[in-house]
């Protein structure tokens, strides 16, 4: 990818799928604080990309490509049991022993959901979908993503307007407990 050409949002997505195979495979020899951050960076990935997605592809998707309703359903049914392994995930903390083997599960799942979209769903993109409406695609995912949660929430509603609807109070409430955490593990929270 070069720097003076803009992408597009099959190239941006597949870049973040890349970037969440790399935290998991960083999570593999990881343990200790080394561990937990890197998790914490796969947990803020994954929940702002399927938002994005979830506000802006996967609608778009459902009507522009030839049997698109049904894909749809089928990565938001994915997306919906990774969200609630996910959060079982950050509850529990990956210092507990049985973290690991849930931890596994998490990945298979999520690593074969990214396989799917980028067969299913975005190669077709490219086919039906103009390449300024695919940039102008990428803008929008972005935009999402600045006010998508950093977290899983499994209540939540797998569609756009749910994420629209749910998503920036919860995107608040998730940034604000960020910095906090953030203030904590700095020790300027401890004063």
């Amino acid at each position: 990818m070069t720097a003076t050409r803009e992408q597009d949002v099959v190239e941006l997505l597949v870049d973040q799928h890349n970037q969440i195979r790399r935290l998991f495979s960083e999570m593999d020899g990881a343990q200790g604080d080394r561990k937990r951050e890197v998790f914490e960076d796969l947990v803020r990935l994954l929940a702002i990309h399927e938002t994005a997605e979830e506000e802006v592809v996967h609608p778009v998707a459902g009507r522009r490509i030839e049997g698109g309703q049904k894909i749809v359903e089928e990565r938001l049914h994915e997306e919906d049991q990774a969200k609630h392994m996910l959060a079982e995930l950050y509850d529990l903390g990956p210092d507990k022993p049985e973290f690991d083997v849930r931890f596994q599960a998490l990945k298979n799942a999520v690593i074969q959901h990214a396989e799917r979209e980028e067969q299913q769903e975005f190669s077709t993109l490219r086919e039906k979908v103009d390449k300024d409406t695919l940039k102008r695609m990428a803008d929008a995912v972005r935009a999402a993503e600045k006010t998508a949660p950093t977290r899983p929430h499994p209540r939540t509603p797998e569609s756009a307007v749910g994420n629209i609807l749910a998503g920036p109070p919860l995107a608040v409430f998730d940034r604000v407990r960020d910095k906090m955490r953030e203030l904590v593990k700095s020790g300027k929270g401890n004063r």
